[in-house]
């Protein structure tokens, strides 16, 4: 994975739109310099996520899933790997494992959007945060597979998710793309 200076770096370059968006930031920024394997599963308190907000080209629809274990329609993502190089990398590998989709390119490089939201107590893992930083990707065909972390995978409009969702965070990528 990136060095902590690159991933500062990198959310540097990046203005929240919002508020809630600029606690999320602050959040983010704080526990990477405190944390040299930000990244990591094994730093229980929280760790660095990667996700991807997905378009198709005209920005007419977004891929949402609805994830088995928490139970709703978020967007693909999920854990950095070790080998992931990158933030960036770690969400195209997400994105495509998640949806099936393998023509995908990035709108543009950097952060789109951040959230910090926690993870519920299971079995073998605490309560904990996902401190999720999310880049916009195209796709350039809309062909999905589900894969077994979902229930569901969608192309879905702004009035589709909206329906399906009341999710901030979500919503505040619609605003910014559909």
């Amino acid at each position: 994975m990136e060095s902590q200076d690159k991933t500062l770096q990198l959310l540097d370059q990046y203005t929240p739109s919002d508020a809630l968006e600029a606690e999320a930031h602050a959040f983010i920024r704080n526990f990477v310099t405190q944390q040299p394997r930000y990244w990591a599963r094994d730093t229980l308190e929280g760790h660095l996520t990667a996700s991807a907000w997905i378009t198709n080209k005209d920005q007419s629809k977004a891929v949402l899933l609805h994830h088995k274990k928490l139970d709703i329609w978020v967007q693909p993502g999920g854990h950095v790997d070790d080998e992931d190089k990158t933030l960036a990398q770690a969400s195209m590998r997400e994105a495509m494992e998640e949806t099936g989709l393998t023509d995908l390119a990035f709108h543009q490089y950097g952060i789109f959007d951040l959230d910090v939201h926690a993870i519920p107590e299971r079995k073998n893992e605490p309560k904990h945060w996902h401190l999720d930083v999310r880049f916009w990707l195209v796709a350039n065909n809309e062909t999905l597979n589900i894969n077994e972390e979902s229930n569901d995978l969608k192309w879905l409009s702004r009035e589709e998710i909206e329906v399906l969702t009341q999710e901030e965070s979500v919503l505040r990528m619609v605003r910014k793309t559909l």
